[in-house]
């Protein structure tokens, strides 16, 4: 073996084997099933039927949207308003008669029908006053039949100044006959100055009391047509009388309160005892028929008439819907019937929309209508199609 040391020769470098561009590019191996390649998805081809289902849908969302909130097409179809109530004929019932108050048979609420008895008040005074006046008209008529009595008498005297009138004449006849043969014989002596006086003065006495006759009979006369005139001023009297116990009749009937309507009552503000007078407001009744006044903006009336269909939602019924039709628009704003009116006197002026109310009748067989009530409140709308401006 040699023992010199070897020359730095330089060492051969690695082979660089060179790999085609495409061998670079491509990618390493992997299993196929956990790096499998993904498959595309696609939705199924819709068919003719279901585009126009998804068509019509949409259309009718969009017109359900347009009707809800009342844009073209369907503006001005209806009108609508909060400002609308249930009426009714709700009377009060008042005492015509003052007293005290003896029996209130019912109570709060009830139903009833007309002509029961709802209060009494005292009658004792009433009585007494009927007794009172049918004792008035007793003396009126017995008034008046004295003055027929009284006309019967004076006819009497009346035929009897008749007789008078003929003895008279019978007197005056006889005196004359005298008169005359007295004449004859005072002419050639037979008798003296003297008797031919006394017949001239018995003929004189039976022309006085022929007078007298005649005018006894016009007094007795005139006196049966007093007696006549007075039975007017009586028969009068006599029907003052009857008046008198009617009213009187009337009172005592109206210590007896009954229910002018079949209903139902309100709270009962009266009770036994107390003391009433005319016009005190006892109770109220409250008759089942109802309907609903609707106060519309006058801007909203245009197309109203009488007869079109409405629909309105009681908010004490939890928003149900009930129907009706339009009975009848008042012939003026709600401001024409107000007490005090308003007068713009200064000159300045701010349009206000006036309400024009409308009467609503109630759809009849429905079951829910039973519940309404005077004074609650109700939204209403109304179908205005087909209507023409008034």
């Amino acid at each position: 073996m040699s023992d010199k040391p070897k020359a730095n020769t330089p060492k051969p470098e690695p082979e660089t084997v060179t790999q085609p561009a495409e061998a670079a590019d491509a990618a390493p191996p992997s299993d196929p099933q956990i790096d499998a390649p993904p498959s595309s998805w696609r939705p199924p081809d819709k068919t003719r039927t279901t585009v126009i289902v998804i068509i019509a849908a949409a259309v009718l969302a969009i017109l359900a949207i347009l009707y809800a909130w009342d844009l073209p097409p369907f503006a001005g179809a209806s009108e609508e308003t909060d400002n609308a109530y249930v009426r009714g004929r709700v009377t009060i019932i008042s005492p015509q008669v003052s007293g005290y108050v003896t029996r209130v048979p019912v109570q709060d609420f009830a139903e009833v029908k007309a002509g029961q008895i709802l209060a009494t008040i005292d009658d004792r005074i009433y009585r007494a006053r009927v007794a009172q006046a049918e004792a008035n008209v007793a003396a009126q008529q017995a008034a008046l039949a004295n003055s027929a009595q009284a006309q019967r008498s004076r006819e009497v005297a009346t035929d009897s100044q008749n007789a008078g009138i003929a003895n008279a004449q019978a007197q005056l006849t006889k005196a004359d006959a005298d008169m005359r043969r007295a004449r004859a014989l005072v002419a050639d002596g037979s008798i003296s100055t003297r008797e031919f006086d006394q017949t001239r003065a018995a003929l004189l006495a039976a022309q006085a009391a022929l007078q007298q006759a005649r005018a006894s009979r016009a007094i007795g006369t005139q006196d049966v047509r007093t007696v006549v005139v007075g039975r007017a001023g009586l028969e009068a009297a006599v029907e003052s009388a009857k008046a008198q116990l009617r009213l009187a009749q009337i009172d005592l009937d109206n210590t007896i309160i009954r229910a002018p309507a079949d209903g139902q009552l309100s709270e009962i503000g009266v009770r036994v005892g107390a003391y009433v007078t005319a016009g005190t407001q006892l109770l109220s009744v409250v008759p089942h028929h109802v309907w609903v006044i609707a106060n519309f903006k006058e801007a909203q009336t245009g197309y109203m008439a009488i007869g079109q269909r409405a629909r309105f939602s009681v908010d004490a019924l939890g928003g149900t819907e009930l129907t009706g039709r339009i009975e009848n628009l008042s012939p003026a704003a709600g401001s024409e019937f107000a007490v005090l009116k308003a007068d713009n006197a200064t000159g300045n002026f701010v349009k206000v929309a006036q309400r024009i109310a409308v009467r609503i009748r109630i759809d009849e067989k429905q079951p829910l209508a039973a519940r309404l009530r005077p004074g609650m409140s109700v939204e209403v709308r109304i179908d205005t199609r087909g209507g023409s401006k008034r």
